[in-house]
């Protein structure tokens, strides 16, 4: 059993913590996969100092030798897929097609990161004066620090560690301690591919301690950080108050519309997997479907068959479609969404129980659960549950859809099933989400396209794809003036 080391100055060092937390398979409470020691403050510290020394040299490196190193890695993660799908599908309980699935999206990133080394443009622009030669530069801020999530704990580190990288940034990488061992194995890659000392650096603890001093320790220049609307909301403001970066990927409550003209196998299934994939635990799931009261009684028929037929079980299991949550904490909240739906008036029509049965007594299983009867103000239409919860409200035409659909304070990913061109288009026009897919399901994305949300979901630019750059990098204006003597007028 491991106890999960820090990564500081190019050595894997044991905390001093005391305070310690098993790593345990969800899938299986007696199978204990290693300790975490939550580390002090001091380290943390210690590992922003590290990074801010290193800061200078890795930023003389030419940015194409950057991203030479980041292609190294992708290929790397490649070649491990099976090693870190394993270890991936242990701790955090996605099926191991979904933790090959997040392996490879994180290789593709680090492979358009790294080209996206040979375009660090900026542009040339023509100056109101003779003479006078204007142009703009990408430059790093200084030490990043990158506060990630358990739900991807390979892919979200990924598309936030290796822009950073490129870009000039050192980094400080603090993954949440639910997924230690995924952290831990990443960096080892990261390592193996060529990063020079003291540029990546890694801290597991918790946020109220080593966190807390990583973002807001004065040589962290920005924070880029993906979880809780809770957490995200304090960072922001904590780091605000510093004049220090911040990008923060939330919250979502994901609508998907189903109308009278659907292809109603097609919904279903993409409904499905949108809501129950990844049991639920994905920022882009799908929470609310919102159907056409012409085929309402028809999709909740089939959305019901669907979910009941789902195999649960160990995510190591290639019969498995659905794993369970990821720790008791989690287990508790989504059991608790049960009650709270049933006591706001919505009715249950499959699920919200503990799923029982062979191989399930000693994990988090839930049922995929369907609630029927949701109206808008209930809460578990208005909450995020984080789990394969799937909340079915009825509308009477397409204008009413769209006015629940943007119900919401979140607005991260959206769908809508319909054949009607006009109203395809009148969605994508109106609807208030970062993200939107048409006959699809709500999740999904690719490597070189950007990703994010609007309103409470999302804060600071948007992440991967063109934009991946954006927030690693501040702009420089230039102006080169070759007349060789003092200029007449005002210049403003």
């Amino acid at each position: 059993m491991d106890t999960y080391r820090n990564f500081i100055d190019g050595q894997w060092l044991l905390s001093d913590a005391a305070q310690t937390a098993p790593n345990v398979n969800p899938a299986n409470t007696d199978d204990v996969l290693g300790t975490v020691r939550l580390s002090l403050r001091e380290e943390a510290r210690r590992a922003v100092e590290v990074a801010h020394a290193a800061f200078r040299e890795w930023r003389a490196t030419p940015a194409p030798a950057r991203g030479r190193i980041i292609a190294r890695f992708a290929r790397l993660l490649e070649d491990d897929t099976e090693n870190l799908a394993a270890i991936l599908t242990r701790e955090e309980g996605k099926t191991l097609a979904e933790s090959r699935g997040e392996i490879r999206r994180a290789a593709n990133v680090a492979e358009f990161c790294a080209g996206e080394a040979r375009r660090m443009n900026g542009e040339t622009i023509q100056s109101e004066l003779p003479a006078n030669f204007a142009y703009t530069i990408k430059q790093p801020h200084g030490v990043v620090a990158c506060v990630t999530p358990w739900n991807f704990p390979v892919a979200i580190p990924v598309w936030k560690i290796a822009p950073a990288l490129v870009a000039g940034n050192t980094v400080v990488f603090k993954p949440a301690t639910v997924t230690p061992a995924t952290a831990v194995r990443l960096v080892e890659l990261f390592n193996e591919a060529g990063i020079p000392k003291g540029v990546l650096n890694l801290i597991i603890g918790s946020g109220a301690e080593a966190g807390d001093e990583i973002v807001g320790h004065p040589a962290v220049r920005a924070v880029s950080f993906t979880g809780s609307n809770n957490v995200g909301l304090k960072l922001y403001e904590q780091c605000a108050r510093r004049g220090a970066k911040v990008q923060c990927e939330m919250g979502g409550k994901n609508p998907v519309i189903v109308l009278e003209d659907a292809d109603m196998n097609l919904a279903v299934e993409s409904t499905a997997q949108g809501a129950f994939g990844s049991t639920g635990q994905r920022c882009t799931a799908t929470s609310r479907a919102i159907v056409h009261e012409k085929v309402y009684d028809n999709f909740i028929e089939r959305i019901t068959a669907r979910a009941e037929a789902l195999r649960l079980g160990d995510g190591s299991d290639a019969a498995t479609e659905v794993g369970p949550l990821v720790d008791g904490k989690a287990f508790k909240t989504v059991l608790s969404y049960m009650d709270i739906g049933r006591e706001d008036g919505a009715s249950l029509v499959c699920g919200g129980t503990i799923a029982e049965g062979p191989g399930l007594r000693k994990g988090y299983f839930v049922k995929p659960t369907v609630f029927v009867g949701v109206t808008p103000d209930m809460r578990i239409a208005r909450e995020e549950i984080f789990g394969p919860v799937l909340s079915v409200m009825r509308a009477k035409d397409f204008e009413e859809a769209m006015v629940i659909a943007n119900d919401s304070e979140y607005g991260l990913s959206s769908s809508i099933f319909t054949n009607d061109a006009a109203r395809i288009f009148r969605f994508v026009d109106e609807i208030e989400t970062g993200m939107t897919h048409i006959n699809s399901p709500t999740t999904g994305g690719e490597a070189h396209i950007p990703f994010g949300g609007i309103k409470s979901t999302g804060v600071g630019e948007r992440e991967q794809g063109s934009t991946a750059l954006d927030f690693y990098t501040e702009l420089k204006v230039v102006y080169v003036d070759y007349t060789g003597r003092k200029r007449e007028g005002n210049l403003y």
